[in-house]
């Protein structure tokens, strides 16, 4: 279902991937926007067990697309060193494409949500950060990328 690298040799193990999407703190999240357009945003997220989480407001374009059609696909880029001197770019990136959902059930909007936070503020895991959740009661969204197929490559330079 999904294209093999040309450039294999270039390809990140399925770890060397999940260490990019677990140090990255953003990227762009691509989705079937209005009138067949693509809709490419960038946004905050956290990663955990194969899942991608956002959050977002309750509605909007992100909403409406994600409503519209259940894939996506989201892209990190982890180093981008642009070498003038060679015309070229030392880089690493990871591509994720999945299912995505904006979360209904009570219980899975609140683990969503936790993970975003232990992400972003592990100072608070303990309290499940229970207070600034509550703050906002459900006046957000939490939205799930479950992950179908990760790639990642990088430049010959970083491969060795």
């Amino acid at each position: 279902m999904f294209r093999k690298m040309r450039r294999s040799r270039q390809e990140l193990s399925r770890e060397e991937s999940i260490d990019v999407l677990e140090r990255g703190t953003h990227g762009v999240l691509a989705l079937m926007g209005d009138d067949g357009y693509p809709y490419a945003l960038p946004i905050s997220y956290a990663y955990k067990d194969g899942r991608i989480y956002f959050h977002s407001a309750v509605e909007g374009h992100k909403i409406d697309s994600i409503r519209r059609c259940g894939k996506a696909s989201f892209t990190v880029v982890d180093l981008d060193e642009v070498k003038p001197e060679e015309y070229t770019t030392v880089y690493r990136s990871v591509i994720a494409f999945g299912r995505i959902r904006i979360l209904d059930d009570p219980e899975e909007k609140l683990r969503g949500i936790r993970t975003i936070g232990d992400r972003y503020v592990p100072e608070n895991a303990a309290s499940g950060h229970s207070e600034e959740i509550g703050k906002y009661g459900d006046g957000f969204a939490v939205i799930e990328l479950d992950v179908e197929h990760l790639s990642g490559k990088a430049s010959l330079r970083l491969i060795g």
